[in-house]
């Protein structure tokens, strides 16, 4: 494979501190990006930037929260400061839970909504304002395979959902441009998220798990983070240039 595949880019990732996150800002670091990542709070976020800066990789984070407006301006002025561009964004921030319809309260739904579909709404139209001037960028939603198969918590399948069609909406409105939009969608993946589900750790607890047990087929194995973060590449890279509004799922099969 081609080294430095992106060489000169900058990339911004969202929820960047642990997991898939974590992962592909390591990955697009290795690859010749500068990564500005970003997460709410410091302290892991500053042990990631400080790995891929021991590696030699250009690395900065911003602690911030994508339900805020104003937190999205301050990373990408971050980036344009820092590295003078932005020609790559990943919206990987998301709340994972797993709460029955009948026990979602308003609070909890508006929170895990303007999070996981705000926040990457929040993010493009930022984005846009530097790629359309240039006529080039890459926008990558991280989705999941609840996006299509929702047996997970009611908000957050909803959210996943509609960020599968808000990938293909954004794609179209830029579809006479040089700006790329797709979607990764990720199945079962040994993150600390999906260690804590298996558990029944996650909001909402195990009993959504019991429901959709009916509708799943799963022997295994699960994927890695890297399965994800190869992906991301794929889509960021000149390997995926004519890829425009699609959704990517990385799932080794397991939900077909």
């Amino acid at each position: 494979m081609e080294k430095e595949m992106l060489k000169g880019k900058v990339a911004i990732i969202t929820g960047a501190s642990y997991g898939m996150g974590q992962t592909m800002a390591e990955l697009f670091a290795e690859e010749g990006a500068s990564v500005v990542l970003t997460a709410r709070g410091s302290e892991q976020l500053d042990n990631v930037v400080n790995g891929i800066r021991d590696k030699g990789g250009k690395a900065v984070g911003v602690t911030a929260d994508v339900c805020s407006s104003e937190d999205t301006e301050k990373v990408f002025a971050k980036a344009l400061d820092k590295f003078g561009d932005v020609d790559i964004l990943i919206n990987n921030a998301g709340i994972g839970e797993q709460k029955m319809i009948d026990d979602t309260d308003d609070d909890w739904m508006m929170q895990v909504m303007n999070t996981n579909l705000g926040g990457p709404m929040r993010y493009i139209r930022e984005a846009l304002k530097i790629f359309m001037p240039k006529n080039d960028g890459v926008i990558i939603n991280i989705s999941s395979v609840n996006g299509t198969r929702p047996f997970c918590g009611a908000t957050y399948t909803s959210t996943k959902g509609a960020l599968n069609t808000l990938t293909k909406n954004v794609a179209m409105r830029l579809i006479e441009t040089n700006i790329r939009c797709n979607a990764v969608a990720p199945g079962a993946t040994v993150t600390p998220a999906h260690l804590a589900n298996r558990k029944g750790e996650q909001p909402g607890g195990a009993k959504m798990l019991a429901h959709s047990g009916h509708f799943v087929y799963f022997p295994g194995p699960e994927c890695d983070p890297l399965d994800q973060a190869y992906a991301c590449l794929y889509l960021a890279s000149k390997m995926g240039r004519h890829v425009k509004g699609q959704v990517l799922q990385v799932c080794n099969g397991a939900f077909l």
